[in-house]
């Protein structure tokens, strides 16, 4: 079996489950919505490091349908910084030629959500 040199392959698609976030805030004794922030925030840095190496498509998976079973404040938190994130990172997207595409049912996200997401793509 080869072993991945990232010196010579790079690969065309990387794929992320942004996962853990609340964990990671726990083990530090934040609030869970502490690590939503610090999770969103490395995604402009996943964003830059893969334009630097010339990965061509990034999938992050972002909000499954169960975490609409968690509490309303926490789901209010994550749409929140959903909507921070496109209205300050969408320019800078634009800028570098990176294209967004949801998956999933937009159509359950907050409206403010869904306009946002449609100016953006």
């Amino acid at each position: 079996m080869s072993v991945f040199d990232p010196e010579k392959e790079i690969p065309r698609h990387i794929a992320i489950i942004m996962d853990g976030n609340g964990r990671w805030a726990a083990a530090r004794g934040l609030p869970r919505r502490d690590g939503h922030r610090a999770g969103a925030d490395s995604v402009e840095e996943v964003l830059r490091s893969c334009g630097e190496i010339g990965v061509k498509y990034l999938t992050l998976y972002a909000f499954s349908s169960e975490n609409w079973k968690r509490p309303e404040s926490e789901v209010n938190a994550l749409m929140g910084l959903l909507a921070h994130f496109l209205r300050e990172k969408t320019p800078t997207l634009m800028r570098h030629n990176i294209r967004l595409q949801v998956i999933g049912h937009i159509e359950k996200l907050p409206a403010r959500n869904q306009r946002q997401l449609a100016e953006s793509i």
